[in-house]
Parts: structure tokens; C-alpha cells; sequence
């Protein structure tokens, strides 16, 4: 498991300002034989390279993910980047971002989301933060029982792949798994020109 903070972009459930960074959060399950029950995901509504790419193709952004500089709900994803990002399910992503920045900041002697910023000097770009990084061993929580447990955890995959549901990454392996077989990667062609326009410097 591994989580960090950012840069304060995201407004807590009920604020108007960013404090809290995307703060994202990961986790993985090794699989024998197969690929991991893994997922990576910001704390935030939308990751802030989501509302860059709306507002380069110029489309407005869901409802409830961003507010204005003024603290106002706002659709249009420049308004959005000069004003705050929300979390996801309200109070319940807000407080598992409060967490993250507490646990991957201050706990480790590091810095804050707001304490990014500042050092960035409000400029953006990397953020400046750690990484608390956990790793459980299997067999000394399972008090020597991994086999048995392994086995257990399969059957709610399968279960969960049974009903019609998909499991979290599942369509990243097989997208990885098709692109390896064929040798080459599919890419949409406006985005083939936008590489190629910033490879010329544009």
C-alpha cells in the first residue's frame, strides 16, 4: 500500500479552497500465476491532468468536481484550475485525503500538500512530498496459513468476476497483454499530433 500528497489543488467537503492535494492511493495483491488485484486512485473527483485534457479539447467537466476561484461550483475546466478540485463521495474521500496527507506528510516528518505549494511558490508543477509505502508480510499476518488464504481470496475474485463485474486493473493487464502480442501500441491520432507537436518544441 503507498500513498502521497501533491500540491493543495483539492478543497476539503465543504470548502472553497485548495489545502488537500489529489493525493493518491495504491494498492496491490499479488496473484499466483496471474496479475495482481492492484488499483491506484486520486482522493480527488478527477486528477488534475483529467480537467487539462477538457480543457483542451474544449468540453465542460461533470457536475461536483471542481469549484471556481471564488468558491463557487463551476463546470468549465479552466475556472476549475485556477480555483480547486473536490474529492470524490464528499465527506468520505475528504477524510481519506486528510488521512493521506497526515500519514504521507507530518507522520514521516514530511511536507503537506499547502506546505508543497508554498515551497513551489504557488508555481505548480512536480510536487515536493514523500511516500509512506506499506508492505505486509503474508505469512506472519496469516500465521503460516498464505496457501489457504490465497485460496480464499481467489474465491472473491472469482465471485466478483462471476456476477458480470470487472476487478480493478483488470482491463489495463489485458490492454498490456494484447499490445505485447501484437508488437505496437495504438494511439489516437490527435494525440500522435500533440506528441509530435511538443517533440518539435511546439
Amino acid at each position: 500500500m503507498a500513498m502521497v500528497p501533491s500540491h493543495s489543488w483539492v478543497a476539503p467537503a465543504g470548502g472553497k479552497r485548495g489545502t488537500l492535494g489529489t493525493n493518491p492511493l495504491a494498492f496491490s495483491w499479488p496473484r499466483s500465476g496471474r496479475n495482481p488485484f492492484t488499483f491506484d486512485f486520486a482522493t480527488s473527483g478527477f486528477a488534475r491532468g483529467e480537467i487539462e485534457l477538457y480543457l483542451r479539447a474544449g468540453k465542460p467537466l461533470p457536475e461536483g468536481v471542481a469549484v471556481d476561484k471564488d468558491g463557487y461550483p463551476t463546470t468549465d475546466p479552466q475556472a476549475a484550475l485556477d480555483g480547486a478540485m473536490l474529492t470524490f463521495g464528499g465527506y468520505k474521500g475528504s477524510a481519506l485525503s486528510i488521512m493521506i496527507e497526515l500519514l504521507a506528510g507530518p507522520l514521516i516528518d514530511d511536507l503537506t500538500s499547502m506546505e508543497s505549494m508554498k515551497f513551489a511558490e504557488g508555481m505548480g508543477g512536480a510536487p515536493y512530498h514523500g511516500e509512506l509505502i506499506l508492505a505486509f508480510d503474508p505469512d506472519h499476518f496469516s500465521g503460516g496459513q498464505t496457501a489457504r488464504n490465497d485460496a480464499r481470496a481467489e474465491r472473491l475474485f472469482a465471485d466478483i468476476v462471476d456476477q458480470g463485474a470487472r476487478l480493478p486493473s483488470q482491463r489495463r493487464f489485458d490492454a498490456r497483454a494484447r499490445n505485447i502480442a501484437r508488437g505496437y501500441v495504438e494511439v489516437p491520432a490527435a494525440l500522435f499530433e500533440d506528441l509530435k507537436t511538443l517533440q518539435n518544441g511546439g
